[in-house]
């Protein structure tokens, strides 16, 4: 049974705030006379605990990693497709998310302001809190700090120019994606400094739960480290990246796990190559599904990501692979002749002997041929003989949001970015080995820069697929800009023949364009 910070997350206060244009500012809060825990909260250890627990548990629901974000970070990429029959997904990969209807993308936008609400709550009140345990206080402020910029490093990535907030407030100012990077950056630095290499020998209230069994998914100063990384890189702070990631492979607490499939299943989660993963288990909790709003007792901790991607009439299949990716995985043959053993571990196809939830691929898919001859996604699957389909919308399979392979795919690309183009081979060559692929050193000698760039991000492309990272590296890379790119992605994908300049973003949720004073729509909605 996997024990989980997500099993003791829940609401835990009402507040209300009413304004009117003639009352004091004491007349603002107005406590429910039916609760007064409001008053009595943020006294004691266990308090933040709980405070920092319901941080965490903004990451579980429909709108962030239940389903939402992994959708809105893969749908917009030249590795997934779409034919789903709901428009709102259907359209993402097509960028042409509608602004009168916010499903989705919305969803992903409110529970990620909740979670950068509760991280500031937990930064407010803690301080103020006498701790019997001191380094128990810093872990909870770091753990706060590394929340926040997660949420709200997927903010101003997906969104861009976005409110910022920092404190308790009503109404936060747009900021543009500059300021709101700069914050990501002061975020995970924060975390950094405060968190633990490992919560290993560490005894505390947040390391165990009630029966002495060690909770797993906390953050830890390799995590924050990782995303500070990732947001000096997004950035293009090639130097400041490249320093922080050196920093994460010296902690000497990372590898790469063996079998590359074991990054994608609920069998060795929270493994040696696991920076940050999202706690997902169908043991903790109840049946319900988390939708959003405020926690019902009945809550599961499931996600529906498998459910959502499935291969057909094991799921929806509103997600499938795509044949440039297929394609892409036999460019260059293992060394001992074979495809990329990262093909099949990433989706189902017509292999003989392949199975799919204990029936035979081509004997379930015989009788319909645009079935048998197609792709269908097998990562974050419960496929292996276990359960017979996904519809009963509860896998415990944790989403591995950081992974070391990505770091080490990252550093090279910063040594490459800052001159030093023959470094960047030991550390591609790390991420190609464990797939049985021939030295690059030997394959592709005395690569230049620009060569490498391209290198590195066919390496990326086969390494990360469906894990919402190839549309990002494609932003961030310039590619929309790039005609001769564009029209190779055009070529590959035809989702991207509706890309329009701006529609790389999401737009802004009407509902808060309505709500709070100021913003401004991003451009091209």
């Amino acid at each position: 049974m996997k024990h989980k910070i997500y099993k003791y997350a829940a609401g835990f206060f009402t507040l209300a705030l009413i304004t009117t244009s003639c009352v004091s500012d004491d007349a603002l809060t107005q406590l429910d006379p039916n609760n007064d825990s409001v008053d009595k909260f943020w006294t004691t250890d266990l308090d933040a605990l709980q405070g920092i627990d319901a941080s965490y548990s903004s990451l579980l629901t429909d709108g962030t990693y239940m389903r939402s974000t992994p959708l809105l970070l893969d749908l917009k990429a030249d590795d997934t497709r779409s034919n789903s029959p709901w428009g709102s997904m259907y359209n993402v990969g097509r960028f042409n998310s509608n602004v009168t209807d916010a499903a989705i993308y919305g969803w992903c936008y409110e529970t990620c302001y909740q979670g950068i609400f509760r991280a500031n709550q937990v930064l407010t009140n803690v301080p103020k809190i006498n701790f019997t345990d001191a380094a128990l206080k810093d872990r909870i402020l770091g753990q706060a700090y590394f929340l926040r910029g997660l949420y709200l490093f997927h903010m101003v990535n997906m969104f861009k120019n976005v409110p910022v907030p920092t404190e308790i407030a009503v109404y936060y100012p747009q900021k543009t994606q500059e300021e709101g990077w700069k914050q990501v950056i002061s975020d995970f630095k924060a975390a950094a400094d405060l968190l633990p290499t490992t919560y290993a020998g560490i005894n505390g209230i947040d390391t165990k739960d009630t029966q002495g069994q060690t909770i797993k998914g906390r953050a830890t100063k390799g995590a924050a480290l990782g995303y500070l990384g990732k947001a000096y890189l997004f950035t293009k702070d090639f130097a400041s990246a490249k320093t922080t990631f050196k920093q994460v492979i010296d902690l000497g607490v990372y590898s790469l796990v063996s079998n590359y499939r074991d990054n994608f299943t609920d069998t060795n989660e929270n493994n040696s190559e696991s920076l940050f993963e999202v706690q997902f288990s169908r043991a903790a909790g109840g049946v319900g599904l988390g939708w959003g709003g405020i926690p019902a007792s009945d809550w599961g901790k499931t996600s529906a990501r498998a459910i959502t991607y499935a291969p057909r009439a094991f799921g929806w299949t509103d997600v499938q692979p795509t044949w440039a990716l297929y394609n892409e995985f036999h460019d260059e043959l293992t060394t001992s002749g074979a495809v990329d053993p990262r093909l099949d571990a990433t989706m189902f196809y017509n292999k003989p002997g392949t199975k799919l939830y204990g029936q035979d691929f081509a004997a379930f898919y015989a009788g319909n041929a645009a079935d048998l001859n197609d792709l269908f996604c097998r990562k974050y699957e419960n496929s292996d003989g276990g359960y017979a389909n996904e519809y009963d919308w509860r896998s415990g399979i944790n989403e591995r949001l950081l992974r070391y392979a990505d770091i080490l795919l990252m550093y090279a690309e910063c040594l490459n970015e800052t001159g030093d183009t023959p470094g960047a081979y030991t550390y591609i060559q790390m991420v190609r080995s464990r797939a049985g692929l021939p030295n690059l050193s030997t394959a592709k000698p005395g690569l230049s820069q620009a060569a490498m760039r391209e290198q590195i991000g066919h390496e990326r492309f086969l390494e990360f697929p469906l894990e919402g990272h190839r549309f990002d590296d494609i932003r961030r890379w310039g590619w929309l800009e790039n005609p001769t790119k564009l029209a190779w992605l055009k070529a590959r994908d035809v989702e991207f023949n509706s890309y329009a300049a701006g529609r790389e973003y999401f737009p802004i949720p009407q509902l808060d364009m309505d709500n709070n004073p100021g913003m401004t729509q991003n451009p091209s909605y």
